[in-house]
């Protein structure tokens, strides 16, 4: 997968843009700002949004579908399915059945014939991660999902799954604060796998001291210099911040263009990092 600075490519047909958009935050109480923001983010050039047919129980892929389609040739849609979220709880729901329904779903809300992106949200413990992948291996085949990825696994699943299809992206909770997937980051450089971090601005971030020194001194912000610092961590991270606000998904947008000092950087490296190779192997 070839990268550079500004873009990244997607199981190996899919150019995109370094920083993405995460839609889970779109306010489905409020249409018209939820699509004046997705609008908002594809004139900034971002070109992947990530969204989940449990987000908002379908509504937040039916937002991105009413704001944008018919979409720009350039922009990637990728959802998600595998886990429902009936009220606080988040079920991991991987059988077979369920996932083609959910699939058959997202492509009626999205208003699409095949998903770009479709990735599987959680491992559900309870099924065979083959019966897992195997239907979503089926949906390829049927030509109704383009490439697979994985959410919050280990190393050893995604071997596993690469088995059954080719796994072309992980998204795994990993910022500045939360180094503990550094082993799958680590794999997926080794293999060409796209790595979405979600959460990728730690909460912490904003207040934390080194971040806050570094954004002051560079005349930047610290959400902006979390994102950056993450660009440049590696060539196959694509992150997703979400939110619901406009200023926050423009200054966010700016990440791309900043320069992080190599001094600033190494600085920033060492927070959170793991310090055992147990801890690296974690997803």
């Amino acid at each position: 997968m070839k990268a550079d600075r500004h873009h990244l490519v997607l199981g190996g047909d899919l150019p995109v843009h370094r920083l993405g958009f995460g839609a889970m935050r779109l306010p489905t109480g409020d249409p018209a700002a939820a699509h004046a923001l997705a609008r908002r983010a594809v004139e900034l050039g971002i070109t992947f949004i990530d969204t989940a047919d449990a987000y908002a129980l379908g509504r937040n892929e039916e937002l991105l579908a009413e704001a944008l389609h018919p979409y720009p040739d350039d922009v990637v849609i990728a959802t998600k399915a595998g886990q429902c979220h009936p009220g606080d709880e988040w079920i991991p729901l991987g059988r077979p059945e369920y996932l083609r329904q959910q699939v058959e779903l997202s492509l009626r809300r999205l208003r699409v014939e095949r998903i770009d992106l479709l990735q599987l949200h959680r491992i559900d413990p309870i099924v065979a991660l083959a019966d897992q992948i195997g239907a979503l291996r089926q949906l390829q085949d049927e030509g109704k999902v383009r490439h697979v990825g994985l959410s919050e696994v280990t190393v050893q699943q995604i071997v596993e799954a690469g088995r059954i299809t080719p796994i072309a992206s992980v998204q795994n909770r990993y910022n500045l604060r939360d180094r503990r997937s550094e082993g799958v980051l680590a794999h997926c450089e080794q293999h060409g796998i796209a790595f979405l971090p979600w959460l990728p601005i730690a909460p912490s971030v904003r207040s934390d001291s080194p971040v806050t020194e570094v954004a002051g001194r560079l005349g930047s912000t610290p959400a902006r210099v979390a994102l950056a610092w993450l660009l440049r961590r590696s060539r196959v991270i694509l992150p997703i911040p979400g939110t619901s606000s406009r200023d926050h998904l423009e200054e966010n947008v700016g990440a791309v263009d900043l320069e992080l000092p190599d001094e600033d950087f190494n600085r920033l490296d060492r927070l959170g990092r793991p310090t055992s190779e147990h801890e690296m192997s974690l997803a």
